[in-house]
């Protein structure tokens, strides 16, 4: 599978309108930290293309990326970042004559289709609380806390017969050990952390820092982690001391599984 980050960023995206905070400064300067809201594109052998979560950037990252279409999708929550490009991709699917699948947990789907009840004119919602198939892959996802955000989805992907699982959990913070379970045996670990420390109350706050991060990965021991989520907080000019096992994602990463 070839993991490619059409974006990497927090809610608000890289730079924030109303900063001019060095990281927000250099991203509207070079572009090394700007940052469209997170969002995946995977692609396996022989599959379609499948979008993982469709933000406010869809479109822009359609384009750099050098698509004309994606044909289905996988959805971890109904937060705004996570869905608002859902009518304009609708649109797409209008005008081409092309609907598209979207795999999403039930109460995902109740909550896209409270905000957006047209949508299913143009897309197929698929539930898949007891997981879903994509090639060879196996594709499960499980509730996680998101804090004072109320809940996400985070999904695990087993290929039996490759022997290699993956996880991408991308808004989460203070799991419970049920929720933690199933990022035993990870090859690679996709993990939202939207600060490098952030100095708020737990009870404030709704994603890992990179810190808790570190300490998440030290206790379930993935192969490799990738931090992806990121908010104007993080400067990928500088280093941050991580092991080697440990990367901080940018718009374009790509990554083969």
């Amino acid at each position: 599978m070839i993991i490619t980050f059409l974006g990497t960023g927090d809610s608000m995206g890289t730079p924030r309108v109303y900063c001019e905070c060095e990281v927000c400064e250099e991203a509207r300067e070079t572009g090394i930290n700007r940052r469209l809201r997170s969002s995946l594109l995977l692609e396996d052998e022989g599959e379609l293309p499948l979008l993982l979560d469709c933000g406010p950037d869809w479109r822009e990252q359609m384009e750099k990326a050098g698509l004309r279409g994606v044909g289905r999708a996988l959805l971890t929550h109904a937060h705004f970042d996570h869905i608002v490009g859902l009518p304009e991709w609708a649109d797409a699917c209008r005008w081409t004559e092309a609907p598209a699948t979207i795999h999403a947990p039930r109460e995902v789907t109740g909550d896209v289709l409270s905000r957006f009840p047209w949508l299913d004119r143009q897309f197929r919602f698929e539930a898949n609380d007891e997981g879903t198939a994509y090639g060879g892959w196996r594709i499960a996802p499980w509730r996680v806390n998101h804090g004072k955000n109320g809940y996400s989805y985070a999904y695990r992907f087993d290929h039996a017969e490759r022997g290699v699982s993956w996880a991408y959990c991308s808004d989460s913070i203070d799991l419970t050990e049920g929720q933690k379970a199933p990022l035993a045996g990870l090859s690679l670990l996709v993990l939202g952390t939207s600060f490098a420390e952030e100095p708020y109350p737990m009870d404030t706050r709704s994603v890992y820092d990179m810190k808790e991060g570190l300490a998440l990965a030290e206790e379930t021991r993935p192969g490799s982690v990738v931090f992806t989520h990121l908010s104007h907080d993080v400067d990928l000019r500088r280093s941050y001391g991580h092991p080697d096992h440990v990367t901080i994602a940018h718009t374009g990463l790509r990554l083969t599984i």
